[in-house]
C-alpha cells in the first residue's frame, strides 16, 4: 500500500545540461534541483520565460535524460530502460501547452483518445474507455464527438480532448506545461476548474507548469519559484504569494497589476536569464533589488554559494541568504486581485 506521506514524484538533484553551440557554452537548463509531489497535491512551477520550467517537467516525465540526479515514481528511481519508461508513463503523463498541435489533424478524436491504449496494448474495453474519459473530462455525450476532428472542436474542447487521451492508462500524476496560455480568456476558467475536479474526484496529483501567478492562485496547493534552472522558494500558495520571502519572488508578485500602492511596486531590471552564463554565488545577485539596498559586507554574501532547496511536502523554503531582511512585497491580499 502506498505511503501517503511518501511523494508521489520527485526529482532529487536533477540536471539537465545542453551541449555547446557554435562557441555558445552549454546551457545549464536544469541545475541541481530538488522538488516533491505529494498524491492529490496539485503544484504550480512558476518563473519567467527561459528559467529552465519546461526542460524540468520534460524530465520529470521522462522524455529529456538528466545529466545528473534522479527522477523517483513513488519512492522508487526511474529506470531508463525501454520496459521502465513504458511502465512509468502509465502512470505519469504529460499535457502539453498546444492542444490542436498535440493531435494528429487527421485523426478522429476516438483514435486520439484511444492512442496511449494502443500504445500500451490495452485493447479490451477500448471504445468504452475512450467513452469513460471523454465523459471525466466533460464531453458528453462522448459518442457526440467519436467522430469529429480536432479542427471541428474549439480550442477548450481540445485541451479536454488531450486530458482526456492522458486520463485513459488511470495516471496517478498529471504534469501540465502552461496548459491554458494557448486558450482564450473564457475557457481558461473551465480548465483549470477541470484540474481541480480531477484531482478531487480521481485523486491525482498534478505539477502545473506557468508563468502566470493568477493561476497558481487559482487551482495550487504548493509553489515552486525557478530562477535560472533551480527553485529559490517553496511553500503553500497561501506562504509565498501573500508573504513572499525572496526577492525574485517579490518582484515578480509586483509586477501584477493591482490597486496597491504602484511607488511600493519593485521593477525587476538587468537582462533576463542565460543559462550559458550563471553568475557564481546567488544566481539572482546580478539582477536583485534588495542587494543593492545591503552593506557591502552583507551584499558580499550573496556572492558565495546559496543553498539547493531539499525536495520536501511540508517545509517552507527560500533559497536567500537575506529573505528576513526584505520588505514586503506590493501584493494583493484576496484573490479577486489575481485573477487569470
Amino acid at each position: 500500500m502506498a505511503d501517503p506521506t511518501e511523494p508521489v514524484l520527485e526529482a532529487r538533484d536533477l540536471a539537465v545540461t545542453f551541449p555547446a553551440r557554435r562557441r555558445q557554452p552549454a546551457a545549464r537548463a536544469v541545475d541541481g534541483v530538488n522538488l516533491a509531489l505529494g498524491r492529490g497535491e496539485v503544484l504550480a512551477l512558476i518563473g519567467e520565460s527561459g528559467c529552465g520550467k519546461s526542460t524540468l517537467a520534460r524530465a520529470m516525465v521522462g522524455l529529456i535524460e538528466p545529466n545528473r540526479g534522479e527522477v523517483r515514481y513513488a519512492g522508487k528511481p526511474l529506470r531508463r530502460t525501454r520496459s521502465g519508461l513504458r511502465e512509468f508513463r502509465r502512470h505519469v503523463q504529460l499535457v502539453l501547452q498546444d492542444p490542436y498541435g498535440a493531435l494528429n489533424p487527421r485523426q478522429n478524436i476516438h483514435d486520439a483518445v484511444a492512442e496511449g491504449l494502443r500504445l500500451h496494448g490495452q485493447r479490451a474495453g477500448l471504445t468504452r474507455r475512450v467513452g469513460e474519459a471523454l465523459e471525466q473530462v466533460g464531453m458528453r455525450p462522448p459518442e457526440h464527438f467519436f467522430d469529429r476532428y480536432p479542427h471541428q472542436l474549439s480550442g477548450g474542447q481540445q485541451q479536454r480532448v488531450v486530458i482526456a487521451g492522458a486520463l485513459t492508462l488511470g495516471p496517478e500524476v498529471l504534469v501540465a506545461d502552461e496548459p491554458v496560455s494557448s486558450l482564450d480568456a473564457s475557457v481558461r476558467g473551465e480548465i483549470l476548474k477541470l484540474f481541480l475536479s480531477l484531482r478531487d474526484e480521481l485523486g491525482l496529483a498534478a505539477l502545473v507548469v506557468s508563468h502566470d501567478l493568477g493561476l497558481a492562485w487559482n487551482i495550487a496547493d504548493r509553489v515552486a519559484v525557478m530562477y535560472l534552472g533551480r527553485i529559490v522558494e517553496v511553500g503553500t500558495v497561501e506562504e509565498v504569494l501573500l508573504r513572499p520571502q525572496h526577492p525574485y519572488t517579490r518582484a515578480l508578485l509586483d509586477a501584477v497589476p493591482s490597486t496597491s500602492d504602484l511607488d511600493a511596486k519593485t521593477v525587476l531590471r538587468g537582462e533576463p536569464p542565460d543559462p550559458t552564463a550563471i553568475p557564481a554565488g546567488c544566481r539572482f545577485h546580478p539582477r536583485c533589488p534588495l542587494r543593492a539596498t545591503l552593506p557591502e559586507d552583507r551584499a558580499q554574501l550573496c556572492l558565495n554559494d546559496v543553498p539547493v532547496l531539499a525536495p520536501a511536502l511540508d517545509e517552507r523554503q527560500v533559497a536567500c541568504v537575506h529573505a528576513d531582511a526584505a520588505p514586503p512585497a506590493a501584493v494583493p491580499h484576496d484573490r479577486a486581485e489575481v485573477t487569470t
